[in-house]
């Protein structure tokens, strides 16, 4: 079975793109459409990477991030890196994606190899 990436993005064009792209390259990709889902999904699984919009209604990417890192680590598992995607300037969000450590920012649109760059760099 291939790496696993949890998506989490409410752009449907997006994610159809980052799924085709990501199972061209052998990644076996679980998609969440919210913050809220995308916590119920690392309940039931374990996954390699994140990639997580910052954009998202009723949650954002920040406090989606630092929920499943507090879930996480309550539940004894291992943390997972994320990758922070957005297609807007907003400094405020970008310095505390940079206070999580996250593994990276990429605003969009980026190009389909820096992505890949990025993923391969984790995931090995």
């Amino acid at each position: 079975m291939g790496k696993r990436i949890l998506i989490i993005d409410d752009e449907e064009l997006i994610v159809q793109s980052l799924v085709s792209l990501l199972n061209s390259q052998g990644y076996t990709v679980k998609i969440a459409k919210s913050g809220k889902e995308a916590l119920k999904i690392i309940q039931d699984n374990n996954f390699d990477l994140i990639i997580c919009d910052v954009r998202m209604p009723e949650m954002d990417g920040i406090e989606t991030i630092t929920k499943i890192r507090s879930y996480l680590k309550k539940a004894k598992k291992k943390n997972i890196p994320e990758v922070i995607i957005t297609g807007y300037a907003d400094v405020d969000k970008y310095e505390k994606a940079m206070e999580l450590k996250v593994i990276d920012y990429l605003y969009k649109p980026f190009h389909s190899e820096d992505l890949l760059k990025v993923i391969r760099k984790v995931i090995k």
